[in-house]
């Protein structure tokens, strides 16, 4: 058993997201998620079809954050974790969401930790 980490760090997206009204307005959301990721050897033959391809987490993290939108960040991180679950080979996976421009000197955000 091969065990390994998939890291997707500070992506910056433009969405809807908080209870506000001035939060109406798509805003920037930084995302970073880590994937505990189980495979029945090390990759030998170093193709893709051998590992979790991380643009697939990547373009289903843009498409959640190109929809309606999310009143918490506590919903959309739990929405990126079932994302990253319904591989089978993951794990465990750890979601932070941050918006970084609420405060002039502070960030906000929320983080979660799934596990199978």
């Amino acid at each position: 058993m091969a065990e390994f980490t998939t890291l997707i760090e500070d992506l910056a997206v433009s969405m809807r997201l908080g209870i506000h009204p001035h939060e109406a307005a798509p805003q920037r959301v930084l995302l970073s998620v880590a994937l505990l990721v189980d495979y029945p050897a090390a990759p030998a033959a170093d193709a893709i079809d051998e590992v979790l391809d991380y643009d697939r987490v990547y373009g289903g993290i843009r498409a959640l954050a190109e929809g309606e939108g999310f009143a918490l960040q506590e919903t959309l991180v739990e929405r990126v974790a079932a994302l990253c679950l319904e591989d089978p080979r993951v794990r465990e996976v750890r979601v932070r969401s941050m918006k970084p421009d609420v405060y002039p000197d502070a960030r906000v955000g929320c983080a979660i930790t799934r596990r199978r």
